[in-house]
Formats: structure tokens, C-alpha cells, sequence
């Protein structure tokens, strides 16, 4: 039966891709669909201010709570232990912050319940990127980083599951996605793989300015994703205001259905061929290229099928571009003794953009046109492409695997 046994390596990666995919679970439903469900039951009328306050002092807190847990893992690694005892903690703090999501009985409870929800969220998930800098060769993490556009759909999946089981009841809902999010990180608690020898032996010269360009263009790419996210259905009713807006919002649904699926198997394959070529910047140049035109498309033709394919366009690209992204910092964190800490400060350029896309939003865009906002966007886009240019010239310590 032993001949049937997967290899160390990729046993690691199936537990780390399962792993990510059920972080993802732990947080979108909720922050997507659970989350404003909630806010409307306890808040009512004032559910729009409710929610701004959960969303933005969440990002903050998470954005702190991610560079405190890749620290503390750092410190972990140091004192001779490991980074999974903090995702297990983590898991733990889930299931009780969806518990207190379940039971508040006050918008301003159920706030500092989302508060604590993001500090568990990010003790899993700092310390898991750390792990794929310790664990996984530098040859897989092209293919590891693909894996992570399992995700969203997976997410996806489970967010259409509760919508359509109303009759499954608040609490259930919660119990059942904390459920799958915690059961899905037990693999990666008991799959380990050896440690990676670090590819720079010594900090360079260039390696912190590397990743801070690197960190930049990762934000640049990001604005426009957090913009459309949330204004999508807006920019159709721009283009299409003939069409009933029920009819308008299940076209948006299956249009970010298949904006969720189809970038899995792109970003796989984009990871896998950068794990074989002997540069990982051309790919992550070529996907903000790509996404640029799309986010054009949507600029200059105000026909809505063009606009939906210049969508997928954009949404298939800037996965790949985000997924090779995390290989590429991996590569360029100037010292592995604070890997967690430093993929923590990475992290940042998630954050700025949920601030930035709103507010991009809000003074280029108007009801009726969305054409001004979403030339800044392909602009922004195009430069974070750009910014990667300079890093072209470091190649991979194996470009072959």
C-alpha cells in the first residue's frame, strides 16, 4: 500500500492549499453575506454605519493582528517550537468569535465580536504564509500560490449553500462555515515538511527594497479589485439602466461566479510554468497588463456584454497576478529569522486598498458614469505591472523542479 502514498511534498501541499482554502471559508461568507444579514437584524435603519464601522475597523485591527501573529510565530520558530500551535489557538478563537456573533443582541456587541473574528482569522493565517516560506521549495511555490485560487470558489460554494437553506437558521449557518473552516486546517496540524534552506543566506543590500516595491505594486494591483467589488452592480445599472434590477443583480451573481471559478485552473497553470522558467516577474508583468485592458474595456464601451467580458477579464487576470505575487515575496524577504513578521508587514497592501477603492469610488464615479474611475484603475493596474519591472533581472535559485 506504501506505493500508493503521495510523496512528503505534495502531501504538504495538499494540506496547505485545503488549509487556505478553509481560511477562506472561515472569513468570506461571513464578511460578505452573514455579516450584513446580521447587522440588518440588530441595527436596522442604521445598517449602512454599522457595517462601515465592522468592515473598516476590522481591516485595521486585522492588519495589526496579522503582524503580531507572524511575530509571535517568528518567536515560536526561534525558542525552538512552531508556527502551528498559533494556528491552533487561532482555530480555537474562531469558533468562539463565531459563537459571539451568534448570541449578540447589540450592533455595538457584535462589532467587537467581528473584532475578535479578525484577530482569529489572522492567527491562522499569518503563520500559515510563514509556513509556506519554511516548508515549501522554492520550485512549488508557484504551484502552491496557484492552489490558493481554490478559495474563493470553494467560499463561493458554501455562501450559495446558505442562501439556499434559509431554514437552516442563524446559528446553524455560523456553526456550519466556522465547522468547515476549522476542519479543513487540521491536515496542515499534522502534515509537516523539512525545512527550507533559505535562498539568501545573508540579507542583501536590495532585498528590503525589493520587497517594498514589490509590497507597492501588490497595492497598486488591489485598488481596483476592492473598488469593483463592492460598486459592480452600480456600473451595470450605469450601463444597462433598461434592465429590471432583479434581473440585473442574478446577472452580477453568476457574473462573479464565474469570476470566482474560472481564475482556478489559469492560476495553477501560471503557477506551475513560473516554477519552471527561470524568472517569476514576466508572468505577474503580463497579468497586470491583462488586467489593465480588461479594466479598459470596461472603460470605453458602455455595451454591458463587453463590460462583463472585460470583468472576467480583469478578475482572471489579477488572480494570477495576486497568487504569484505571494511566491515572489517569499523570494525576497531579506531575512528568514522574521519571516512572519515581514509577510505580516505585506500584508498592509491588503488593507490600504479597501480604504482606497471606496474612496476612488466615491469622487471619480457617479451613478450614471463609471468611465472616469475605471481609467484610473486600468492607470493604477499598469503601473503596479510596471513597478515589478526592475525586480526582472533576480532569477529563481532553481528555475527547474
Amino acid at each position: 500500500m506504501n506505493r500508493f502514498r503521495l510523496p512528503a511534498s505534495h502531501r504538504l501541499l495538499a494540506a496547505f492549499s485545503v488549509a487556505h482554502a478553509g481560511a477562506v471559508i472561515g472569513y468570506l461568507p461571513l464578511l460578505s453575506l452573514l455579516l450584513p444579514i446580521r447587522i440588518d437584524q440588530l441595527a436596522g435603519a442604521a445598517r449602512i454605519g454599522w457595517l462601515t464601522v465592522a468592515v473598516t475597523v476590522g481591516a485595521v485591527v486585522a492588519s495589526s493582528a496579522n503582524v503580531l501573529f507572524g511575530w509571535l510565530s517568528d518567536r515560536s520558530i526561534a525558542a525552538g517550537g512552531g508556527r502551528r500551535r498559533w494556528i491552533a489557538g487561532g482555530a480555537i478563537g474562531l469558533a468562539l468569535s463565531y459563537v459571539a456573533i451568534a448570541v449578540a443582541d447589540r450592533p455595538v456587541t457584535l462589532v467587537a465580536a467581528v473584532l475578535l473574528f479578525q484577530i482569529a482569522i489572522n492567527a491562522i493565517l499569518a503563520p500559515m504564509m510563514a509556513i509556506m516560506a519554511d516548508e515549501i521549495p522554492e520550485a512549488q511555490r508557484g504551484l502552491a500560490s496557484g492552489l490558493f485560487a481554490i478559495g474563493p470558489p470553494a467560499a463561493g460554494a458554501v455562501s450559495a449553500l446558505l442562501v439556499a437553506a434559509p431554514a437552516l437558521g442563524r446559528s446553524t449557518q455560523l456553526a456550519l462555515v466556522a465547522g468547515l473552516a476549522i476542519i479543513t486546517l487540521l491536515p496542515l496540524l499534522r502534515v509537516r515538511g523539512p525545512a527550507v534552506v533559505a535562498e539568501r543566506a545573508t540579507p542583501t543590500v536590495d532585498a528590503p527594497h525589493d520587497l517594498l516595491v514589490a509590497s507597492i505594486a501588490r497595492l497598486l494591483v488591489q485598488v481596483a479589485g476592492s473598488a469593483l467589488s463592492l460598486y459592480l452592480l452600480y456600473y451595470f445599472q450605469s450601463v444597462a439602466p433598461a434592465t429590471a434590477p432583479a434581473t440585473l443583480a442574478t446577472r452580477v451573481g453568476t457574473l462573479l461566479t464565474i469570476s470566482y471559478i474560472l481564475p482556478l485552473p489559469v492560476a495553477v497553470l501560471a503557477g506551475r510554468l513560473s516554477d519552471r522558467a527561470a524568472h517569476r516577474t514576466p508572468f505577474l508583468i503580463g497579468a497586470a497588463v491583462i488586467a489593465a485592458a480588461g479594466l479598459l474595456a470596461m472603460a470605453t464601451d458602455t455595451h454591458p456584454a463587453v463590460g462583463a467580458i472585460g470583468f472576467v477579464i480583469y478578475a482572471v487576470a489579477a488572480a494570477v497576478f495576486l497568487t504569484l505575487h505571494s511566491a515572489l515575496s517569499i523570494r525576497l524577504l531579506p531575512d528568514p529569522r522574521h519571516r512572519g513578521r515581514d509577510l505580516g508587514l505585506i500584508n498592509l497592501a491588503n488593507t490600504l486598498p479597501a480604504l482606497l477603492g471606496p474612496l476612488l469610488t466615491w469622487t471619480l464615479a457617479t451613478p450614471q458614469d463609471f468611465t472616469i474611475l475605471l481609467l484610473v484603475l486600468a492607470a493604477l493596474t499598469m503601473l503596479g505591472g510596471l513597478a515589478i519591472v526592475p525586480l526582472r533581472r533576480r532569477p529563481l535559485a532553481s528555475s527547474r523542479a
